[in-house]
């Protein structure tokens, strides 16, 4: 692999939707030459046609993967494949436009999918006798699935860059009809191998099959750990994440688009921060394996080529300051035991339970008698870990509530008075907090809201602790 000085760059799958424009602005732009090299491109699938492939990340709306693990209705699965082949059809015939281009993505999809279905349906066959069971199959299926999706935006982009004449390869680490099996990294080394970064640009699937199973262990966060790795494997100069927006310190939908502020600058410890918050910058996997590397990680705005974005490295803070304000809903799962006092074990026993049904913790509170979790989980998952808990420990009272956890994130908020501030902002706005935390570290303070007024909450903490910095350098509307 090469040793010039490169970066390793990801965009997401919204921006991908969006990729005949990156065209004019990321991958050429002003670039002519070398300048368009040196550049790795580790890619999404189009918008949505993950949902389509495995269920929908938000409602839970089953896709191929989920229909096909029930197996309620045999035809069910196979209608949603061809729905899936409709979905990326209709993708690459908005970013391609030369006849011979639109032929090639269209055999292309073809022959994923049909391949697809095919392994499928010999798989259903096999799982009628009795010494086969389905349930050992399906993480190596929801593999499978994931790795269409990026294999597709990956192809239709390489073509897209070869038409606009930038000698682009498409490199594809799904492993398709690969007999071999290969760790991540030697599926990465065998990828990347003869690719001379001097006069081509790859353009690499975000999805990579190996024997350690991605998707195990990362689910749907998967390719930003194929980002991270490629990056540290190839000694990339930098790390680059491309979004629709840039990082700032709030959601400009919430606090208006006039008063929030580019980060700029930030560190790892803060992007830890905003992970836990459901806003990652960076997978928290991902962004270990950088730190440890040495590697900084830019997050940029895709479509504003020129700005420099925000640089997140190991660098201290020049000064104390609240960088970002950002809320969750989340439900708070509180055990109430009288007689725990004392008595080891209670919280060894609700983390199990927690772990069991793979509920999120963001945060924790306890006392004398009480433990609090606040998880990011759905209700019903929320459900079962109670019953269980409540079948455990039988005279304990448990009560889970919706709520909202905003936090005030920044890599040194010692001396500001957070707290105070804090609690100040939200009683001018007729905010009752139901619980307020800040952990030694001074890296985050977090208020505990009531669910409806989580954006409320976001608004006055912002201003109070955000725009108030009158030095702060301002983001264009």
């Amino acid at each position: 692999m090469t040793k010039h000085p490169h970066t390793v760059e990801k965009i997401g799958g919204t921006s991908m939707s969006r990729v005949h424009e990156l065209c004019d602005t990321l991958f050429i732009g002003d670039r002519a030459g070398d300048a368009l090299y040196h550049r790795v491109f580790v890619v999404s699938a189009f918008a949505g046609i993950t949902n389509l492939l495995l269920e929908h990340k938000k409602s839970g709306e089953p896709g191929v993967y989920a229909l096909f693990s029930n197996a309620d209705n045999d035809h069910g699965w196979s209608d949603a494949l061809n729905r899936v082949a409709d979905a990326m059809r209709a993708a690459h015939a908005q970013v391609l436009d030369h006849p011979g281009d639109l032929a090639a993505a269209d055999d292309f999809v073809r022959d994923r999918i049909e391949g697809a279905r095919s392994c499928l349906i010999d798989l259903q066959r096999l799982c009628s006798y009795g010494h086969f069971r389905l349930s050992s199959h399906m993480a190596v299926i929801r593999e499978l699935l994931s790795g269409l999706g990026e294999a597709h935006s990956a192809f239709v982009t390489a073509t897209l860059l070869r038409r606009r004449g930038v000698d682009a390869r498409f490199v594809d680490l799904s492993g398709w009809r690969d007999e071999g099996e290969h760790s991540l990294e030697d599926r990465i080394v065998q990828g990347m191998r003869d690719v001379d970064l001097s006069r081509e640009m790859p353009i690499v699937t975000g999805y990579a099959q190996c024997v350690e199973g991605l998707m195990a262990e990362f689910d749907r966060g998967y390719s930003e750990v194929t980002f991270s790795k490629l990056a540290v494997l190839t000694g990339a100069a930098e790390a680059i994440i491309h979004k629709e927006f840039h990082l700032s310190s709030a959601d400009p939908k919430i606090v208006g688009a006039e008063n929030v502020v580019k980060l700029g600058h930030t560190n790892y410890d803060v992007a830890d921060q905003l992970s836990n918050m459901g806003m990652e910058a960076v997978h928290p996997k991902a962004a270990k394996m950088l730190r440890q590397a040495g590697i900084p990680l830019r997050v940029t705005n895709a479509f504003e080529p020129h700005d420099p974005g925000t640089l997140i490295d190991d660098a201290e803070a020049g000064a104390a300051r609240v960088e970002m304000v950002t809320g969750l809903g989340v439900y708070a799962l509180e055990l109430f035991e009288q007689d725990m006092v004392g008595v080891k074990g209670y919280d060894s026993a609700i983390l199990e339970a927690l772990t069991r049904h793979r509920v999120r913790i963001v945060a924790k509170t306890s006392n004398a008698n009480t433990i609090t979790h606040y998880l990011d989980a759905g209700l019903k998952s929320v459900r079962r870990v109670e019953r269980d808990l409540a079948a455990r420990y039988p005279t304990a009272s448990l009560k889970a509530r919706n709520l909202a956890v905003v936090a005030a994130i920044g890599r040194d908020l010692a001396g500001l008075r957070v707290l105070s501030r804090g609690l100040a902002a939200l009683e001018s706005a007729g905010i009752d907090p139901v619980a307020v935390q800040q952990t030694t570290r001074d890296v985050d303070a977090q208020f505990v809201v009531p669910r409806d007024r989580m954006e409320d909450a976001i608004r006055a903490l912002h201003a109070v602790l955000v725009e108030n910095r009158k030095t702060a350098p301002r983001l264009a509307a």
